[in-house]
């Protein structure tokens, strides 16, 4: 044979393990979850009220149109 042999490769050690997730049950976390909920509830009546952009209206005022009063 010649002078390299095959030889097998050396494998790197595996990442460490990630930390496991916080408890569902802290209270911390649900009061963080509750008050993202309720931010979320407040938000969601308010986008029904707006009708237009930054800029404002972007099309022209009907104004031409004659009406006969009386």
């Amino acid at each position: 044979m010649g002078k390299f042999s095959p030889s097998t490769p050396s494998v790197p050690p595996p990442p460490p393990l990630p930390p496991p997730p916080p408890d569902k049950s802290d209270a911390e976390i649900q009061a963080k979850a509750a008050e993202e909920r309720k931010r979320l509830q407040l938000a969601q009546g308010r986008g029904s009220t707006i009708l237009t952009g930054g800029e404002g209206v972007a099309d022209e005022a009907n104004i031409g149109t004659k009406t006969l009063l009386g």
